[in-house]
C-alpha cells in the first residue's frame, strides 16, 4: 500500500461515507426522492381546486334564477364554423370590397351570442372574477374542517478524536449521530365546541462510537397532546370565526348574481352591435341606390340640356349630387367594413381577419313588439326581480350582523383551555417508542380578560354604526336609481316606437315625392333643387327607419333587463318576454 491509499483508507472522513452509505441512512434516501417527486402533482392540485370551485357554483346556481347550469372558465381558440352558410353571390353595393365577402362564413345572431359568450375577452373575465369568488368559499370552508400538518428533520452529526497513543497507521477515534423528529398536527375549529389541536411527535437517535468496530445504541421517544380551547363569554366567542365563512359564502351568492345580470347585459350589448352592422349595411345599399338615382338623373338632364329644355344650372346642381351621392356611398362602405371589425374584436373576441358576414335576414325578421305595461308596474316588477338590487339589500343585513358581532366584543373575555399529555417510555432498543397512556398529565384552567382597555374594540363598533349607516343609505339610493332606470328605459321605448311610427310615413311622403319628381322630369318641368331634395329625403327616411325598427327592439331588450326578467339560454340567445304583471 503506498502513502496516498494509506491515506485515503485511515483518513477520519472515510468512516463517515461509509456510514452514511450503510443500510441506516435508506429512510433518509427515500425523504429526499419524496420530496423530488412531489413537484409532478401540480395537475392533481389544479384539477382538486376544479372539483371544489365548481362544486361549491352548482350547490348555488338553484338559488340564482337564470344561472348558467353548466359554468366553466375552460376555453378554447378553436373558432370553428363547420355547418355555416357561406356567402356565395356579390353583393353588388360593396361596389369592388364586395369580391372580398366571396366564400365569407355567415353567422345569426344566435350563433353570434354562441361565439362571443366562448371568445369574448369582457366575459371570460367575468368567468373568472366569479370563479375566484368560489375559490374563496372553499378555502373559508377548509377552516372548519380538521386541518393537518407536518414537519420534520434529521441530521447527522460527526466527532473525530485523534488517538491518544498508537503507530502512524493506528485508526482515529470517531463517534457519529444520526437524529430525526417529525410532528403531525391536527387542528380542527368546530362550531359551538370552539377549536381543538392535537399534536403527535416522535424523536429517534442513533449513536455509533469508535472506528468501523466501535458499538452502536439508538433512543427514540414519542409523544401526543391535544389541547381545547373554548370561549364562554361574548356569546361564547364563535360568531367572530363562523363571520368569515357566512360572508364568505353569501359574497359567492353575490357573485352569482351580478353575473347572472351581466349576461343579460352582454346579451343585449351583441345584439345591438350586430343590428347595427346590418344598419350599416342597409346604409350601403341605400346610398348605392341613390348613387343610382343620382347617375340616372344627371343623364337625364344632360340629355334634356342638349335640348334646351333645361339650364345649365339645373344640371351643374344634379351633377354635383351625383358626385355627392358617390362619396355618400364609399364612405357607407367604409362605415361598414370598420363596424363589422369592431364587433369582430370587441363584440366576439376573434382575429378582425376573419371572413364573416352577418345574415341580413335577422334585420328582415325584425318588427315592433311594444309591451303593454305602465311605469308603476314595470317598476314593481324590477324592485321584485332585479337580483343585483337584492344584493343591496343583503349587504344591508350584513352591516346590522357586523354591528351585532362588534358590540359583542365589547365585553370581556373569558376562555376554557384544557391539554392532555401522554408521553411514551424513553426505549435504548431501535425500535419504534410508542405513546404509553399510563404515563399521561393534564391541565385545565380559564383566561380572563376583563377589558379594561378596549379603545380598539370600541373604534371598531363605531366604525361599524358608519358602515350601517352607509349601507342603509347605499341602498336607499339603488332603489332611486333602479326606478330611474327603468323610468328612462320605459320612455326610451316608448320614444322609439313613436320614432319608428314617424319614420314610416316619412319614407311613404319621400317615396311620393321622389315619384312625382321623376315624372316631372321626364317632361321636362322639374327643378334640380326639387329632385335632389327628394331624393335625398327618401335615402334619408329609409336610414331613419332602419334605424328606429333596430333601436326599438334594443331598447325592449334593455327594458326587460332594466327590469330583470330577461331570461337568457346557455347559447347565450334571450327568450322574448310576454303577459308581464307585478306580483
Amino acid at each position: 500500500m503506498n502513502r496516498f491509499e494509506s491515506e485515503v483508507v485511515h483518513s477520519p472522513v472515510t468512516p463517515f461515507m461509509n456510514r452514511f452509505s450503510q443500510p441506516g441512512s435508506v429512510p433518509l434516501m427515500a425523504v429526499f426522492s419524496f420530496l423530488l417527486s412531489a413537484g409532478c402533482t401540480t395537475e392533481r392540485y389544479r384539477k382538486s381546486a376544479d372539483k371544489e370551485a365548481y362544486g361549491v357554483v352548482a350547490q348555488k346556481t338553484p338559488m340564482v334564477k337564470n344561472m348558467d347550469e353548466h359554468f366553466t372558465i375552460e376555453q378554447t381558440n378553436q373558432l370553428s364554423f363547420a355547418g355555416l352558410p357561406v356567402a356565395v353571390k356579390v353583393e353588388e353595393s360593396l361596389g369592388a370590397d364586395g369580391e372580398l365577402e366571396r366564400g365569407a362564413h355567415v353567422i345569426s345572431l344566435e350563433e353570434a351570442l354562441g361565439i362571443g359568450i366562448k371568445h369574448n375577452r369582457d366575459y371570460q373575465l367575468h368567468k373568472e372574477q366569479l370563479y375566484l369568488t368560489s375559490l374563496g368559499l372553499t378555502l373559508a370552508r377548509h377552516q372548519f374542517t380538521p386541518i393537518f400538518s407536518g414537519n420534520g428533520n434529521a441530521l447527522i452529526a460527526g466527532q473525530t478524536e485523534p488517538p491518544s497513543s498508537g503507530g502512524t497507521n493506528a485508526l482515529v477515534t470517531d463517534n457519529l449521530n444520526w437524529n430525526a423528529n417529525g410532528t403531525i398536527n391536527v387542528s380542527w375549529l368546530i362550531r359551538d365546541v370552539g377549536r381543538i389541536t392535537t399534536a403527535f411527535t416522535a424523536d429517534f437517535l442513533h449513536f455509533l462510537t469508535g472506528n468501523l468496530a466501535g458499538s452502536a445504541r439508538s433512543t427514540s421517544s414519542s409523544h401526543v397532546n391535544a389541547t381545547l380551547l373554548r370561549p364562554l363569554l361574548r356569546n361564547a366567542g364563535f360568531q367572530q370565526e363562523i363571520e368569515t365563512l357566512t360572508q364568505a359564502e353569501r359574497g359567492l351568492l353575490y357573485a352569482l348574481r351580478d353575473f347572472v345580470q351581466f349576461r343579460k347585459s352582454f346579451s343585449v350589448q351583441v345584439a345591438s352591435a350586430y343590428y347595427g352592422v346590418l344598419g350599416s349595411r342597409d346604409a350601403v345599399r341605400n346610398s348605392f341606390l341613390n348613387l343610382q338615382s343620382s347617375r340616372k338623373n344627371a343623364e337625364r338632364t344632360r340629355a334634356l340640356a342638349r335640348e334646351g329644355r333645361v339650364t345649365q344650372s339645373d344640371l351643374g346642381r344634379l351633377e354635383q349630387q351625383e358626385l355627392q351621392a358617390e362619396r355618400d356611398w364609399i364612405n357607407a362602405i367604409r362605415d361598414y367594413k370598420r363596424s363589422l371589425d369592431d364587433f369582430k374584436l370587441a363584440q366576439l373576441g376573434i382575429p378582425v381577419d376573419t371572413n364573416l358576414i352577418l345574415d341580413d335576414k335577422e334585420l328582415g325578421a325584425l318588427e315592433i313588439q311594444h309591451p303593454q305595461i305602465s311605469v308603476d308596474d314595470s317598476i314593481k316588477v324590477a324592485l321584485a326581480a332585479r337580483q343585483d338590487y337584492q344584493n343591496f339589500k343583503d349587504r344591508f343585513d350584513d352591516s346590522v350582523r357586523r354591528v351585532a358581532l362588534a358590540a359583542n366584543f365589547l365585553k370581556p373575555q373569558l376562555d376554557l383551555s384544557a391539554l392532555v399529555r401522554i408521553d411514551s417510555r424513553q426505549e435504548t432498543a431501535a425500535r419504534f417508542a410508542v405513546p404509553d397512556v399510563n404515563r399521561y398529565n393534564w391541565n385545565a384552567g380559564l383566561d380572563l380578560d376583563p377589558g379594561l382597555d378596549r379603545k380598539t374594540e370600541r373604534n371598531a363598533y363605531r366604525t361599524a354604526l358608519i358602515f350601517e349607516k352607509q349601507a342603509a343609505r347605499s341602498l336607499d339610493q339603488q332603489e332611486d336609481e333602479l326606478k330611474l332606470q327603468v323610468r328612462n328605459s320605459w320612455r326610451t321605448l316608448d320614444q322609439a316606437k313613436r320614432n319608428y311610427e314617424i319614420s314610416e310615413v316619412g319614407v311613404k311622403i319621400a317615396e311620393r315625392r321622389v315619384e312625382e319628381q321623376n315624372l316631372l322630369a321626364e317632361l321636362g318641368r322639374a327643378k334640380a333643387q326639387d329632385q335632389v331634395d327628394a331624393q335625398n329625403d327618401l335615402i334619408n327616411s329609409k336610414n331613419q327607419r332602419t334605424q328606429a325598427l333596430v333601436g326599438h327592439t334594443i331598447a325592449r331588450l334593455q327594458f326587460w333587463v332594466n327590469m330583470g326578467i330577461l331570461h337568457i339560454k346557455a347559447n347565450g340567445r334571450w327568450e322574448e318576454v310576454t303577459n308581464v304583471k307585478p306580483e
